[in-house]
């Protein structure tokens, strides 16, 4: 039996905002999906992602790897022991989709992956990792400082239940 998107929450942004939180997510799924569309403004143009169990976890727990190619050339980085997890959103319009892996799972880190495609110049995929054990029950977007997450950007929110 194949595995269901159950819809959890969605928001689209009236006016631009610094950040987005959802909280108290149920445990009831496996994985959980979200989705954004839109962008962001101003002079940092990365999302910060954290992510905790009960409130949102700030210490130094994330590491990423990411990847970006435009056609013509591609770049890499790699950040450890970080206070959340990048993605590189930029100005442009841009769908990027984030799998929170196992995210009710309480005897494993958790593992996110996203990819992103921006309207006319590149992809990026990246991987992030939690390290706590703990079932995500938050999840946070922040856009950096000097930034703001776009007026009519979206985000869904789906679960996946497992067959």
């Amino acid at each position: 039996m194949p595995a269901t998107y159950d819809s959890i929450a969605s928001t689209t942004l009236g006016s631009a905002q610094s950040e987005v939180n959802f909280t108290s997510i149920s445990g009831s799924y496996t994985d959980l999906i979200l989705v954004f569309n839109g962008g962001e403004n101003g002079t940092n143009k990365d999302f910060q992602l954290r992510v905790g169990n009960g409130s949102i976890d700030t210490a130094s727990n994330y590491s990423y790897t990411r990847l970006i190619g435009d056609g013509t050339s591609a770049s890499s980085a790699r950040a450890s022991n970080t206070t959340y997890i990048e993605n590189v959103i930029g100005n442009e319009s841009c769908t990027a989709i984030y799998h929170f892996m196992n995210y009710s799972n309480t005897t494993t880190n958790k593992t996110i992956l996203s990819r992103t495609a921006y309207a006319s110049s590149r992809t990026s995929a990246y991987v992030g990792l939690w390290r706590s054990t703990s079932a995500i029950t938050h999840i946070r977007f922040t856009a950096e400082t000097g930034s703001t997450i776009n007026s009519g950007s979206t985000f869904t929110l789906y679960g996946i239940k497992a067959a």
